[in-house]
């Protein structure tokens, strides 16, 4: 029907039609598949969730005497440094090692919080408002690099490059977690409670962006993307890219399947849609707001977007199991998933999401709205996603080992 260089040129000249991907479903359902086509030029998707496989690089520029870091605190989290010189990369999930009591506490009244609660989620989000924070680093010595240590306040201002490199975000599909054990677990879902007290589910479902080309044939490596207020990229597939998952007829995944490496300028995103989280007694976090949007190149496409929650299904995994394969309660869809409420072994239990589907739908409306301004083009793919990746565990090849 099109091509992206020829939705290009009406968004350029702000002719394109776009449609949220709920609006596409509702106008799927009211025309067909076949007029919708004919009238949708693209189609933009949203999620803001947790996602934990996130990280920032960070270039500080050379000190002068230079220095090579190879120990770096940021508020005093860490941050990796076997890099360049003056490179570094902070995850998410990295949690604060404190030197002394004092900056504890000097740390916890400026920010209202505990300590503990402060990962690297929370420096990268603190960067991105444009707040100050305290850079501490050690460095090895050498010729090239004599200084020993450093210590400066650091803006993203003040930086070279501060951007966010994902490896793994935007899970094509994901768990429901649950506990019928009979004590509190806290996981990377929340806390599940005991004898089946609740059940929590991370996708928000049919307008989450990966159910919407479940293929990924509108996609790749690449594709410009909403990433936290700004614009990223499609870099690879994401770690743990597992699209060979079993699928419904309809091509959706049953379970966790693929997923995206996602890349962005920090410098020029929101701390609306980059904000740091922590899960209490399982650690720091990341949420996030991307959105896709996906070029209505033929009926195919439309007929993909127009899933509903009711036709897409996750796995019930018993978090009281201790193991990388976990007993499960079968599949529940979506739309019972948003209900409110779920039967297990027919007992009623309530669920609750944990992405946001409020700001969800709002990501995808942002989305629509700049390339409805033009400020939006899609970008082409250079090369396609694999398709063909295997999950590989590793407990066939290691065994456990005594710490002192």
């Amino acid at each position: 029907m099109r091509t992206i260089a020829q939705i290009n040129e009406k968004i350029q000249d702000q002719k394109a039609v776009v449609w949220t991907v709920e609006e596409l479903k509702a106008q799927v359902a009211e025309k067909g598949v076949s007029q919708a086509a004919k009238e949708v030029d693209v189609v933009t998707t949203g999620t803001f969730e947790p996602m934990e496989a996130s990280g920032a690089m960070i270039n500080l520029g050379h000190t002068d005497p230079p220095i090579n870091l190879r120990q770096c605190w940021l508020d005093s989290v860490p941050a990796y440094t076997g890099l360049g010189a003056v490179d570094l990369y902070l995850g998410a999930t990295a949690s604060p090692d404190y030197t002394s009591s004092g900056e504890t506490t000097e740390l916890e009244t400026r920010f209202g919080v505990s300590h503990k609660e402060r990962g690297g989620g929370n420096i990268i989000q603190n960067l991105i408002a444009g707040e100050p924070v305290q850079l501490k680093a050690i460095g090895q010595v050498s010729d090239c690099y004599p200084r020993a240590s450093f210590q400066t306040t650091l803006t993203r201002e003040t930086v070279n490059q501060f951007y966010l490199y994902n490896p793994r975000n935007l899970y094509q599909n994901f768990i429901v977690g649950v506990n019928a054990g009979d004590r509190v677990l806290h996981t990377y879902l929340g806390p599940l409670h005991p004898n089946l007290g609740n059940a929590v589910y991370s996708s928000p479902g049919a307008i989450a962006p990966l159910f919407n080309d479940p293929k990924l044939q509108l996609i790749g490596i690449g594709t410009r993307v909403f990433l936290g207020g700004g614009v990223g990229y499609i870099a690879a597939e994401g770690t743990q890219h597992f699209p060979k998952q079993r699928r419904l007829e309809n091509q959706t995944p049953i379970g966790p399947a693929a997923t995206l490496t996602l890349v962005g300028n920090a410098k020029e995103m929101s701390p609306r849609w980059v904000r740091g989280c922590y899960f209490k007694n399982y650690g720091p976090s990341l949420m996030l707001g991307v959105g896709i949007p996906l070029p209505m190149l033929n009926e195919e496409a439309v007929a993909n977007c127009a899933v509903r929650d009711e036709d897409i299904v996750a796995p019930i995994v018993d978090f009281s199991i201790p193991r990388r394969v976990r007993p499960t309660f079968g599949l529940v869809n979506y739309a019972q998933l948003k209900s409110g409420t779920i039967k297990i072994e027919g007992e009623t239990v309530r669920t609750a999401p944990l992405a946001s589907i409020a700001r969800s739908r709002e990501v995808a409306q942002l989305l629509k709205e700049q390339i409805l301004a033009g400020k939006f083009p899609l970008a082409e793919p250079i090369a396609p996603l694999p398709m063909d990746r295997a999950f590989l565990p590793q407990d066939r090849w290691g065994s456990q080992f005594a710490l002192d």
